[in-house]
């Protein structure tokens, strides 16, 4: 064997390839180092070059394969550093990217400082969820970007059906064209909970769901693009619609006081049959009539009704034993009733003037 094809110049040449990998002080520099030693030119590709200068084969065989192990080696060393690397990079990036809080008061500091709080719209969901969390309902929560199966087909509102047009739906350039979208109310979520308590066996359901949702709506004194909703489900056995209507009556005594009541008129949601929108008494006149009632004494609050059959059946649950109801509302429109605000876009507005009185 010659003297560049010893164990011992071989060795040599990966010791020094190994040092200069694990000197890179960056990623770019370990990128640098591993294709110089993988280069043409390099003093390892040079060796594995020179093995056809070896007459004995068992020699020729012998140095090859330690001129293999060393590139073996060098790929080990290479993923190593660079995991090293990644972390120090990583964290140097973060620490770059620190944004320095620290409240600084300028101006006068003899004026007192108050502190934020939680917007109206967040106070008035955690005491909505509190209300039914006390009826015995859970809480549940679930994904704002959904599929179209889930914010429609699955509640019995397939391709091409004319209640589609009550939503202003906001589709998402995603997959296919009218798809995926950010979700038009939380009725999606009793999909994915009914999904889960078929696949677990956790049926009956008693829940509770609140979330962002969203419509092309033009902002207005009753509504709003963005807005928030809770989403009332109960699947058990024997459930009427008498259950139904004792359940959001009990709400609105719970939630706006007992002077207050709730009144259901017939109306049409594909996913429950029969179905009503439920109103209460508008908390601004307290029902003698005003602009944000349109003069009628009453406000609506959301829609209900029992559960349809095709929506058990999208899920695979037996309509012949399991009966349930669904409601829903909107929580901009709690806020506004029960802190007799005027008009719902200012919420929106961050007059501060506004937020501080909450």
């Amino acid at each position: 064997m010659s003297d560049q094809l010893t164990p011992e110049s071989i060795a040599a040449l990966l010791e020094q390839a190994v040092a200069a990998l694990t000197a890179a002080e960056s990623l770019a520099d370990l990128d640098h180092q591993a294709s110089a030693i993988r280069a043409k030119d390099s003093a390892l590709m040079a060796a594995r070059r020179s093995l056809g200068t070896l007459d004995d084969i068992d020699a020729r065989k012998a140095a090859g394969a330690l001129l293999n192990d060393a590139m073996t080696t060098v790929t080990e060393v290479v993923e190593a550093r660079r995991a090293v690397l990644e972390v120090s990079e990583r964290a140097t990036q973060l620490e770059a990217d620190r944004l320095d809080l620290t409240e600084v008061v300028v101006g006068d500091v003899s004026l007192p400082l108050g502190r934020g709080h939680a917007h109206l719209v967040t106070q008035t969901r955690a005491s909505l969820e509190a209300v039914f969390v006390a009826m015995g309902f859970t809480v549940e929560e679930g994904p704002e970007v959904e599929t179209d199966w889930y914010n429609f087909e699955a509640l019995n509102l397939p391709p091409g059906h004319p209640a589609r047009d009550m939503y202003d739906t906001m589709y998402l350039d995603i997959a296919q064209p009218e798809t995926v979208l950010l979700r038009t109310h939380t009725s999606p979520m009793q999909i994915h909970l009914l999904e889960r308590a078929v696949a677990d066996g956790t049926l009956p359901v008693h829940a509770a769901m609140a979330g962002r949702c969203y419509r092309l709506d033009t902002p207005d004194a009753r509504h709003l693009p963005v807005f928030h909703q809770i989403e009332g489900l109960v699947i058990d056995r024997g459930i009427t619609f008498a259950d139904l209507a004792g359940v959001i009556e009990t709400f609105t005594a719970a939630y706006f006081g007992p002077d207050i009541h709730s009144r259901l008129r017939p109306a049409y949601f594909p996913f429950t049959e029969p179905s009503a929108e439920f109103e209460i008494t508008c908390t601004i006149c307290r029902g003698e009539g005003c602009r944000t009632c349109s003069r009628t004494g009453w406000i609506e609050l959301g829609g209900c009704g029992m559960v349809d059959p095709a929506v058990f059946a999208a899920v695979g649950i037996d309509p012949a034993e399991w009966s349930g109801f669904a409601f829903g509302f909107g929580i901009d429109r709690c806020a506004q009733m029960r802190h007799q605000i005027a008009d719902m876009r200012s919420l929106i507005e961050n007059d501060l003037r506004f937020m501080r009185q909450f």
